[in-house]
């Protein structure tokens, strides 16, 4: 979506440069190792299309409801499909500085920053109704009439087998295992390079990183944004996101919180 992709794109390219992290710490030259041009590979003939194909596909969709056909600009759609590169770079560059200062978990972090950001707009959005858009198509409609959304509407089992749900498996089919396979492969390669427990480094299968990986965003940085949502919602805006940033510091991002254990299980980083 066009409102989600750029913390979607920064939160990709962070976590390429996290996967790299051992790799990435004796390179001087961030930007002409060969995990950015794998990063830049992946965003420009992967991520830049698959969202150039929803926004023309399923314009109104694509904009959280927020545009059609007609009211979408051009430069929108430039800026959209720009974003989807540069904001990717970004990511892979602050994630590498941070590996540079010895900062993994840092690294790491701004994957979860990323993600909580894409995930808390789909969920709460600009007006709490991010998931109602997300569970809507006009498209349910046929081609010759547009139902635009209204509050409250949406239907997740129609969505799940509507067009714009088959058009994001299918893109998930091509786009998902590249991604985990690079993502666990040069984590699982970094183990060789030292400072890590080998015997833990060894029982560490590549299938179990892409595990720690799917809890890490799909559990605890989606599950966190429906919370942020929640606290939003009945708390305001200002004291729900003091809260929630209170809690999510104190059970998930301090040294022992549940992401801070989940990062040290896919490093392995002695202490």
């Amino acid at each position: 979506m066009v409102q989600v992709d750029v913390f979607w794109s920064f939160a990709l390219g962070a976590g390429f440069a996290a996967s790299a992290a051992r790799q990435l710490k004796q390179e001087d030259k961030p930007f002409e190792s060969k995990y950015f041009v794998k990063a830049l590979l992946y965003l420009s003939l992967f991520f830049v299309p698959s969202g150039a194909t929803l926004l023309w596909g399923f314009p109104e969709w694509e904009t959280m409801q927020a545009g059609t056909y007609q009211t979408i600009p051009a430069w929108l759609v430039m800026l959209f499909s720009l974003t989807n590169v540069t904001q990717g770079i970004l990511g892979y560059w602050l994630a590498y500085r941070l590996i540079r200062a010895r900062n993994t978990y840092g690294a790491f972090l701004l994957v979860v920053i990323g993600y909580f950001c894409m995930f808390f707009i789909l969920v709460h959005g600009w007006d709490g109704t991010g998931y109602q858009r997300f569970f809507y198509t006009c498209t349910w409609y046929g081609s010759d009439q547009c139902t635009l959304w209204t509050k409250g509407a949406m239907d997740v089992r129609r969505w799940a087998v509507g067009p714009v749900a088959l058009t994001l498996y299918a893109m998930g089919v091509v786009m998902l295992p590249l991604l985990f396979y690079w993502m666990s492969d040069w984590t699982k390669a970094g183990y060789d390079l030292g400072e890590v427990d080998m015997e833990r480094a060894k029982r560490t299968t590549r299938v179990k990183l892409v595990l720690a990986i799917c809890r890490l965003i799909f559990i605890q940085v989606l599950g966190a944004a429906i919370a942020a949502s929640f606290l939003v919602r009945y708390l305001g805006w200002v004291i729900g996101l003091v809260v929630f940033a209170l809690a999510a510091y104190l059970l998930m991002v301090r040294k022992g919180g549940l992401t801070y254990r989940e990062v040290a299980g896919i490093t392995l980083e002695k202490s």
